[in-house]
């Protein structure tokens, strides 16, 4: 059986970003904002020499927290294939805008480059033996996505499978 704790990044944090979605035929074409707010799970089979999961100071998590700064604190995301991607990366250019380019700007991609991003991270400092459950990414209280890779539920499994066989 794994471990499992979580570490919640709220919208109250202030990662206050814009984007939008071109493809809508909403109003969520235009230019809008949002703070997001994030909602990690964490697992490991072996818990560090402090009992934990992961370190949720500077040492562990601060390493994720830092780049999600970079990414969403005051920064225009813009999708890769916005036909006005041009335009937008204009505004970084001139100085008006921190540009991010991204895969996609919904919520759910924003979960899903969230998740990888963490995971990467923490594969690098606990050398594997944590790793990302799943990372819910909401644009505000009444909106989320959940990104869970097909990994990370397989070797939940697994590790709950070893554990019945003990």
């Amino acid at each position: 059986m794994a471990h499992l704790s979580t570490k919640t990044y709220g919208n109250e944090r202030g990662l206050s970003c814009t984007s939008r979605q071109w493809a809508a035929d909403s109003d969520c074409h235009l230019l809008h904002g949002y703070s997001f707010g994030f909602h990690f799970v964490f697992a490991a089979e072996q818990l560090d020499k402090r009992g934990w999961v992961l370190d949720f100071g500077k040492g562990g998590f601060g390493h994720i927290r830092d780049w999600l700064h970079e990414m969403f604190d005051h920064t225009l995301l813009v999708a890769e294939d916005d036909p006005e991607r041009a335009a937008l990366e204009a505004l970084g250019e001139r100085g008006i805008a921190r540009v991010r380019i991204v895969s996609g700007t919904s919520c759910e991609r924003m979960a899903e480059m969230t998740f990888h991003k963490a995971d990467e991270i923490l594969q690098r400092l606990t050398g594997g033996r944590c790793w990302v459950e799943s990372v819910e990414c909401s644009e505000h209280g009444s909106n989320s996505a959940i990104y869970r890779s097909a990994k990370a539920v397989a070797r939940l499994a697994e590790a709950e499978a070893l554990a019945t066989r003990l």
